[in-house]
């Protein structure tokens, strides 16, 4: 059942909007020893970072973070082009068919509150083939699987649907890179560490 109250923890076939921690399989950098070169990669990608079991694990290897960071905060946050809600959807369903619960939690919460409502989450996570309230939603995660499942066999005709439900070329390319970007970095969540789920309640 789809639900537009953002305050709503939702739980989908595995999935949720909820907030969860995230345990990495390998030890990650100790912020107290961390080199320079590290620190300033976590920094570049926010001030949260240092406290993030995610992002210290990555500090292991600097130079990599640093331009995942840079590439991360241009293709997510970047002004003008596609709106950020939108990015962000782009990024949930490419987590959800990867299987990334994390990803997915983490950017369902980010479009529910940009959009503000979660209708279109609840339905990506129980089917996101047939997920979106609107035609350009469906247009937007219609394309976000097939760009994730079969990069090569994306056309000239997938370009135009988008443009027909009003995608202006701009639009398209935040799509695609936001996408892009997730089809990596759920790779990285699955191959190094594991979700936690925060307890479930009476009230849950």
């Amino acid at each position: 059942m789809s639900t537009s109250n953002t305050n709503t923890p939702i739980r989908i076939k595995g999935f949720t909007n909820e907030v969860l921690s995230w345990k990495p399989w390998l030890d990650p950098v100790d912020v107290a020893s961390a080199t320079p070169a590290q620190l300033a990669a976590l920094d570049e990608m926010s001030p949260q970072a240092r406290t993030s079991p995610y992002f210290l694990l990555l500090a292991h290897q600097p130079e990599m973070l640093l331009q995942r960071s840079i590439a991360f905060n241009a293709i997510m946050f970047a002004p003008g082009g596609m709106p950020r809600a939108e990015r962000e959807l782009g990024a949930t369903v490419e987590s959800r068919v990867n299987g990334c619960v994390y990803c997915a939690s983490v950017h369902a919460q980010r479009f529910e509150q940009l959009a503000k409502r979660s209708d279109v989450i609840s339905q990506v996570f129980e089917e996101p083939a047939s997920a979106g309230t609107t035609p350009r939603e469906k247009a937007i995660v219609e394309f976000s699987i097939q760009l994730g499942a079969e990069p090569g066999k994306v056309s000239a005709d997938n370009v135009r649907t988008l443009k027909a439900v009003g995608l202006a070329e701009l639009e398209i390319l935040d799509l695609v890179h936001s996408v892009a970007l997730f089809a990596w970095a759920n790779r990285l969540m699955l191959n190094l560490g594991e979700p936690v789920f925060p307890p479930v309640t009476a009230a849950s």
